[in-house]
């Protein structure tokens, strides 16, 4: 019984950590789509953890870091 409990707990706490991992990798927690009246005035915007990007119809991408809070 007490070696099935450390074997689920280690199990949780090894997902625990790749989970913490992927979510500070990803880019993109949040994405947001504007279309205008057109689509020449479509706008993506992609806000993560690190940085906010800005992607236009035209295929042109623009990122900012955000600044540091140190």
């Amino acid at each position: 019984m007490s070696m099935g409990l450390e074997i689920v707990g280690i199990a949780f706490g090894f997902l625990g950590f790749i989970g913490a991992i992927v979510s500070c990798a990803l880019p993109m927690w949040r994405v947001s789509a504007f279309v205008g009246a057109n689509i020449v005035t479509a706008q993506v915007i992609w806000e993560g953890l690190w940085m906010n990007c800005v992607t236009q119809s035209t295929g042109q991408m623009q990122c900012k870091i955000y600044d540091s809070m140190l």
